[in-house]
């Protein structure tokens, strides 16, 4: 058995399958391929993966589809991969519960990397339940949702409350986007701060009000 456990990768390049399977099995992963949504999904609930690697641009269904019905039944971790430099697509993919998105071509050894981080992070065992309020807006860490100041109950994505819960815990200070990718996403800064930034507009819309103030040049500040 593999000590890192298993990776589904549903990727329809097999280059790219090859290539990924010498770099994840050197780290002491399985992965498993599937070349397309429907076979993906069939290896999902046959392998029960630590991880899926998700291409959006798949044969048949493509990656955002697949990845709205694996949120429908499981909180696997899920990394989108993408050749499209689309920002329509990486909004839509956080927004139906991907943790994270690579934009191709990408180096292996990063993928490895946000992997590892991806899993660390996500099973990380939570910290005591507690809530911070924030100009009227409450954030419970036990149950995980915001109450808006009108009494309106939101749960946001995983990462996007991971995303709050940081800023909530460092309010009135400035947390540049490479200090917030390694504190909410557990790696190193590879250049791809959109991800922050795109997880952030996504809690301005869900959270309208929420006084999450953008510095030019830096970063974010969660007003306090």
């Amino acid at each position: 058995m593999a000590a890192g456990g298993t990776i589904l990768l549903i990727e329809d390049e097999d280059e790219i399958a090859e290539l990924l399977k010498l770099y994840f099995e050197k780290e002491g992963f399985r992965l498993v391929h599937a070349a397309t949504g429907e076979a993906g999904l069939e290896r999902l609930g046959e392998r029960d993966p630590r991880i899926v690697l998700l291409d959006i641009g798949l044969p048949g269904i493509d990656g955002i589809e697949v990845c709205r019905r694996i949120r429908a039944g499981t909180e696997v971790p899920i990394i989108m991969l993408t050749a499209r430099d689309s920002e329509v697509d990486k909004v839509v993919g956080l927004e139906i519960g991907a943790d994270d998105y690579v934009t191709k071509p990408f180096s292996p050894r990063e993928l490895v990397a946000r992997v590892k981080a991806v899993l660390r992070r996500s099973e990380e065992r939570p910290a005591a339940p507690s809530t911070i309020e924030v100009e009227g807006f409450v954030v419970d860490s036990g149950r995980r949702q915001v109450t808006r100041p009108d009494g309106v109950h939101v749960r946001p994505t995983a990462r996007e409350f991971d995303l709050l819960w940081y800023l909530a815990q460092h309010r009135g200070l400035v947390l540049s986007r490479a200090q917030i990718l390694e504190a909410v996403w557990g790696y190193d800064y590879f250049g791809e701060t959109r991800t922050v930034d795109v997880h952030i507009r996504q809690l301005r819309k869900k959270l309208d009000g929420i006084p999450i103030d953008t510095v030019w040049g830096v970063g974010y500040q969660l007003a306090g």
